[in-house]
């Protein structure tokens, strides 16, 4: 199961409900949850949790803490705030719109925190018609986690995006082992497309039509490009973990195609990034 379509994966109060267990791997995890006129309220266990709202925006109590979180329109109108939540904490969520919730199988317990959007650092990659904007608020130089790590992704339509090809599933120097979930949104109600491919690894062939609320996972394998049709901006949300017992994102380009990266010298970023505020 790579592709989980919108509604496959909804179970109780998540429209998204992504567990290891569900994924068939063992760290990482997401939930979705569409907030409306009843809280919902939940364990996060043996998973350390952030929560980031998607669009619109929520209230996060637990303890005698209680944190407003301003949120945002869309996806599309820049980095939010957002909260860490540690294992073993009873967490209520009120407010409306849509709220990810990226998880981990974590062992430490860290300390909550509520990060102010102004805090996020935005990154633009590629150039040209691979041009795409990174939201990097929980990377591993930037938010500390036990596990978890996750970075929003916007790529203008007609772009091309986590590009060149790359993966994640080897412990080689330069590489981690990742286990990583793919969230999309898609502006104007459109469509974008997903490559999972195969690598020394496994097999694994995924070619998916994607729309908003659709999950790709990435148990391992070459994954990319992330394809926004022309006039549809694409969102996707990535929450990765592995065993490491320290946090990194480092990846290996499909040899194939690494040369992709150096066709970008002198080319121009797409006018169009980045979306939304950068401060």
């Amino acid at each position: 199961m790579t592709y989980i379509p919108y509604g496959k994966a909804a179970n109780g109060p998540w429209s998204v409900e992504i567990t290891p267990s569900v994924a068939g791997w063992t760290y990482s995890g997401l939930r979705v949850v569409d907030l409306g006129s009843a809280p919902v309220s939940f364990e996060t266990g043996e998973e350390e949790m952030l929560v980031l709202p998607l669009s619109g925006s929520c209230a996060v109590s637990f303890g005698s803490t209680r944190w407003e979180l301003a949120g945002r329109g869309s996806v599309f109108d820049g980095p939010t705030d957002f909260a860490y939540i540690p294992i073993s904490t009873h967490v209520t969520l009120e407010g409306s719109g849509r709220i990810a919730l990226p998880s981990a199988r974590a062992t430490r317990t860290l300390e909550p925190r509520h990060v102010p959007a102004s805090d996020v650092p935005v990154e633009i990659r590629g150039a040209g018609q691979a041009s795409r904007q990174v939201n990097n608020f929980c990377a591993p130089d930037v938010f500390e986690c036990d596990k978890l790590m996750a970075v929003e992704v916007l790529t203008p339509g007609g772009n091309w995006s986590s590009y060149p090809p790359h993966k994640h599933d080897t412990p080689n120097p330069g590489e981690a082992v990742l286990e990583e979930v793919y969230y999309f949104e898609v502006a104007d109600q459109g469509l974008g497309y997903q490559r999972v491919y195969s690598s020394e690894r496994g097999q694994i062939d995924t070619l998916a039509e994607v729309s908003s609320g659709d999950v790709v996972l990435v148990p391992y394998g070459y994954h990319g490009p992330s394809m926004a049709a022309p006039g549809y901006d694409l969102y996707y949300l990535n929450v990765l973990a592995g065993p490491a017992g320290e946090r990194s994102m480092a990846f290996c380009d499909d040899p194939r195609h690494a040369w992709i990266r150096s066709s970008w010298d002198g080319q121009e970023l797409d006018p169009r990034l980045p979306f939304g505020r950068t401060s």
